[in-house]
Parts: structure tokens; C-alpha cells; sequence
């Protein structure tokens, strides 16, 4: 059997196991946790199908409410009747993986709400409807908000470039968790990271707001950029106009003395699937490079280069586990 259709067989019956054990008859869950004990220990592929299921609903759980949790608690009380619980955990498992797939976070599945949304791989160039321009990189969600007396764009998750349509009467803002980025001018970049915005301006300039402190705006011009989080603005600091375009236009990430785990969550939003890792291990490590986003497998290798001490885990085509075990 081919090694994806084995891993696809092996999903589905970790699933099937779990739901059956969400059973309502209390009589048989513990024939049932033997059984399924006993699944997990005949082969290592087993427990470890099973352990990232698990995971995977603990992470829909924190959330709240999704599709797949209900058809697993719906086919849980039916599960008895073995077609249509193998039918659900196929359902869920497409569920999943497509939500995987697609680059939405799995405790973010409100993202596939989003106006514009783009998935691993997929770029994508929009003109609105006052005649601006925006383009998401890959993994990368906005939301529109047009009235007659502003133009806001949310930017839910990863990374746009904004060239904006000259309309004095209707202010042009950009919206993060950490504040709002009001255009004076045309064109610059804006990414959502995990800890805090970044913006860059290739033409004119900007004025930023912090999300508690908006009466104390920050301009920013051409040739600069700046980081701020909700309850601040760091310093604004020169960049290269050229190498941001060029970048943009060539589909690479370009880094000076960046985090490396700032890193692997930039390519984690253009990888298909999961990359996880433990911070603490790579805390040390800055990352000068360029590295390409429409290969993040490539992007990940020429990390080793850089870093021997780091190891690249791929469990499955959609998770990746990135660690430096001591020794």
C-alpha cells in the first residue's frame, strides 16, 4: 500500500477509535480504552496517529465549537453502527487535514470567514472598490470595512502590501490586534506577526496608533520602518526599499538578526500544515538569510546550514517539528 493511503488508513482508524469512545453507553468505554490501548501499542505509527488527533481536537476544544467537533460528537452517539462511524471520522479527518491544507490555524478557524483569504502557496492580488490595491502573501487573511467616511482593512493574519488609491474625504487605515496604521500616503507593507505588527513604507508616509495609547500617533516615512505591539512603538529604523519590493515580487522572506522563531512563524503561514517548536531550544539563535516562501521544505534545510545543532522532524506531510536537543 502506498505510504500516503497507509497514513490516511491509519488516520481514519485512530478517528474511529476516538469516536468511538465518545460513546453515551458508559458500559462499554472501558472495553473500549482497553481495545483502543491495545490499537495504540501494536504499532508506533498508531499512538502517534492518535496522539496528533488528539491534539488536534484539544486545539478545536480551546476554541469552541467547530464542524468537525460536532460530526465527532454526533458520530460518537451513534457509534455502534461501524459504516457510518467510519463514514464521520473520514469526514472529520478531510476536515482537518483541509483546514491544514488550506494554511488556516486550527485554533483560528474563523479565518475561513475572512473577505479575502489566501493559503499556503497562493498569493493573491485584489483591487478594491475605491480603486487601492492589495496583495496577501501566502497564509495571510483580511477583512474590508468600507463606508462613505473611511476605508479599513483588518488584517487578521499574515502579511499585505498596500498600495493605496489617493481619496482625501475617506481616511485609508490598516487594522491590527496592536493598533491602526492610517495611509498620508500610498504604498508600504504591513505583517501581522505573533508578538507584535511591522511596518514598512516604500512611498510617503504613514502615522501609527497604538491600540492603548491611539492619541499619540508615529509617523513614518518613506525608507523607514517600525514594530509596535498594543502598548507601544519601538524605534523607527532605516530599511531598503529595493530589497522589500524585490522580495515581495520574488516570493522570499529576507532577514537580518531576526529570532529564528520569529522565523519559523513566518514560514509556518506559507507551509501546508503545522511547524512546531520549542522556543526555548532555539531562543539564541538570529537568522540572517534570504529564503524562499514558495519552498518552505528548502526554506527549512538552509536553516541547517546556518544552524547544525538545529534537527527537522517531518511526522507527516502536514507536520513538521523543528527542535536543537542538547548534546
Amino acid at each position: 500500500m502506498p505510504v500516503d493511503q497507509e497514513r490516511s488508513r491509519i488516520a481514519e482508524q485512530a478517528a474511529e477509535w476516538i469516536i468511538s469512545l465518545g460513546a453515551d453507553d458508559a458500559d462499554q468505554r472501558p472495553d473500549l480504552q482497553a481495545g483502543f490501548e491495545a490499537w495504540k501499542q501494536a504499532d508506533p505509527r498508531h499512538a502517534a496517529a492518535a496522539q496528533r488527533m488528539q491534539a488536534m481536537l484539544g486545539q478545536l476544544d480551546a476554541y469552541g465549537g467547530s464542524p468537525a467537533r460536532a460530526a465527532l460528537a454526533s458520530a460518537g452517539r451513534v457509534s455502534r453502527k461501524l459504516p457510518l462511524a467510519r463514514a464521520a471520522a473520514a469526514l472529520m479527518v478531510t476536515a482537518l487535514l483541509t483546514a491544514l491544507a488550506l494554511g488556516v490555524p486550527l485554533t483560528q478557524p474563523s479565518l475561513l470567514l475572512a473577505d479575502i483569504r489566501t493559503g499556503s502557496n497562493e498569493w493573491q492580488t485584489r483591487v478594491l472598490a475605491d480603486g487601492s490595491r492589495i496583495t496577501l502573501s501566502s497564509g495571510s487573511a483580511v477583512d474590508l470595512a468600507f463606508s462613505e467616511e473611511q476605508r479599513v482593512v483588518r488584517l487578521l493574519r499574515g502579511e499585505v502590501l498596500v498600495e493605496v488609491a489617493r481619496d482625501p474625504s475617506r481616511p485609508f487605515l490598516v487594522q491590527t490586534g496592536d493598533g491602526s496604521i492610517r495611509a498620508l500616503g500610498t504604498r508600504f507593507t504591513v505583517e501581522r506577526g505573533e508578538k507584535a505588527t511591522e511596518l514598512a513604507m516604500l512611498e510617503s508616509k504613514t502615522e501609527v496608533r497604538t491600540q492603548d495609547h491611539p492619541a499619540v500617533p508615529t509617523v513614518v516615512s518613506a525608507g523607514e520602518k517600525v514594530r509596535f505591539t498594543r502598548d507601544g512603538v519601538g524605534a523607527v529604523t532605516p530599511v531598503d526599499v529595493a530589497s522589500i519590493a524585490d522580495a515581495w515580487r520574488d516570493h522570499q522572506l529576507v532577514v537580518q538578526g531576526r529570532p529564528l522563531a520569529e522565523v519559523l512563524d513566518q514560514l509556518a503561514r506559507h507551509h501546508r500544515g503545522i511547524i512546531q517548536y520549542d522556543e526555548r531550544q532555539i531562543a539564541s539563535m538570529r537568522v540572517s538569510a534570504v529564503l524562499p516562501l514558495d519552498d518552505t521544505d528548502r526554506a527549512l534545510h538552509l536553516l541547517l546550514n546556518s544552524f547544525p545543532k538545529l534537527r527537522i522532524r517531518t511526522l507527516t506531510p502536514y507536520v513538521v517539528l523543528v527542535d536543537a536537543p542538547p548534546g
